[in-house]
């Protein structure tokens, strides 16, 4: 990759780690708010019932004179449920295991059904020119699930048709045990643009990279 194409992905993936945080604070008080407004609610409703405790309600012929209501039901929100619906299709979940649907091998590369069983061998080989990388070292867990398919969506969209994961070999994390390099796999196979990878040789980052094979495509203007 070109230094000012891999300088032009890392301020995208910047700026889309900062979006995350941006939603993830807006998400924050908005919960805070409900939860502030529900206090007040309870507050004014048990203020309310001691007000009330010692008035008698009228009746005639052992009935109360107004008729007992249900309460108007909230308005359904609609689009923020499919929103919502739709975020959820589109999440990757650590509870996959791959090993229980689709081919892997022992290299830790990756073919979907009918795609040909010499494409990983292509892929290390570099018949595929690389477009563009994400680096997920550093990030917890959630964000480099959240980062890697922002970059996999943000790359199909560039029409970009090789890519590299670096996940590293999780030589520094706690008890040496490479949480990265477990859960990448399982969530690239997820995604339906993934149509194989294949561990990256030793100049590309050998077992601390994958090199990924997406279906082609509609090509966003760079």
């Amino acid at each position: 990759m070109k230094p000012q194409a891999h300088a032009t992905w890392q301020r995208d993936l910047n700026a889309i780690r900062q979006q995350l945080a941006r939603e993830r604070e807006r998400e924050a008080r908005a919960a805070a708010q409900r939860k502030a407004r529900q206090r007040q609610s309870s507050s004014e409703h048990r203020l309310f019932e001691r007000a009330m405790a010692d008035v008698t309600p009228l009746r005639r012929n052992g009935s109360r004179l107004v008729p007992k209501t249900t309460a108007t039901p909230l308005p359904i929100p609609r689009q923020r449920l499919r929103d919502e619906q739709a975020a959820l299709q589109e999440s990757l979940s650590d509870a996959f295991d791959p090993g229980t649907l689709l081919y892997v091998d022992e290299l830790l590369s990756f073919r979907r059904h009918g795609i040909g069983p010499d494409v990983p061998l292509k892929l290390r080989r570099g018949t595929w020119v690389m477009q563009a990388e994400i680096d997920l070292h550093g990030l917890t867990r959630h964000d480099a699930r959240e980062a890697l398919a922002a970059f996999l969506a943000h790359a199909q969209a560039r029409g970009h048709r090789c890519v590299r994961v670096i996940h590293g070999k999780g030589l520094g994390s706690p008890g040496r045990i490479p949480v990265l390099k477990s859960r990448v796999p399982a969530w690239l196979i997820q995604k339906k643009q993934v149509l194989a990878f294949a561990q990256a040789t030793a100049p590309d980052g050998g077992a601390g990279a994958l090199l990924v094979l997406l279906a082609r495509g509609k090509q966003a203007p760079a």
